[in-house]
């Protein structure tokens, strides 16, 4: 049934099939919304390496206005994270099914506020830009934060160096004991099946973070900040099951 599956998805009670299709599908919503964000405020909002990177930089060179754009998108990042910690473990004190559900409710929320927001830039771009970089920048703080404590860190929607990281480490495994079989005498699991798997799934991350890019890509193309609402919608059915159950046992 899709309620049942919705409901395993966010479920506190995880398994690895239920981890990797939810970090797929965030790992979509996140390239989409990276990639509709640089469109609308030409800044990519999940890149902190480039963030912190760009602070030293206009530290140096003097440029103020861009040391504080960039220091409030790093904390606005760091907050988010913070934010989605602090909702997981006080549903989690108090046994609610939707401990995970609710980041990505509230995530929900906040891109429908950046579609809202986007109707303003064009006229108020001066004001709304840096409030919306650090929307985005607090929604991918939310989500990453969200999803590693799901997965206890060996998912990551929004952090692609990483993902590229451990695909590179992975293919490195399957070369290496490909090439060197494991000598007569050594015990223990082939690693070479694993290996395999774990690259299958990063793979599958980093594949769903580029489709998700071109479609956010091209829906803010043809329709601009109403691209936001599907992405919406989505986080928003993906949560709703569990906060369902906990309103009926209220």
């Amino acid at each position: 049934m899709p309620i049942d599956y919705l409901r395993r998805l966010t479920s506190p009670a995880r398994t690895d099939l239920s981890n990797r299709h939810l970090g797929r599908s965030l790992a979509f919503i996140a390239g989409a919304v990276n990639a509709g964000g640089f469109l609308a405020v030409g800044q990519y909002t999940s890149h902190m390496s480039g963030i912190v990177s760009s602070l030293a930089d206009n530290l140096v060179l003097g440029e103020t206005l861009l040391l504080v754009g960039g220091a409030s998108a790093l904390l606005s990042f760091l907050a988010g994270a913070a934010c989605s910690t602090v909702m997981i473990n006080w549903a989690r004190r108090r046994g609610l099914h939707s401990e995970y559900a609710m980041p990505l409710m509230l995530e929900a929320m906040l891109l429908l506020c950046f579609g809202i927001l986007g109707s303003n830039l064009e006229n108020h771009r001066v004001l709304f830009v840096p409030v919306t970089v650090a929307l985005l920048c607090f929604v991918m703080g939310l989500q990453n934060a969200m999803i590693s404590k799901i997965s206890r860190s060996e998912i990551r929607t929004t952090h692609v160096t990483g993902l590229v990281t451990d695909i590179g480490i992975e293919i490195g495994k399957i070369c290496y004991w490909t090439a060197a079989p494991r000598q007569p005498g050594e015990h223990g699991e082939d690693p070479v099946p694993a290996a395999r798997r774990k690259f299958m799934l990063l793979g599958s991350l980093l594949l769903m973070f580029f489709l998700g890019g071109v479609a956010g890509a091209l829906g803010f193309k043809l329709v601009g900040f109403l691209a936001t609402m599907p992405l919406a919608a989505g986080l928003f059915l993906l949560a709703l099951v569990p906060m369902m159950d906990d309103l009926a046992r209220s």
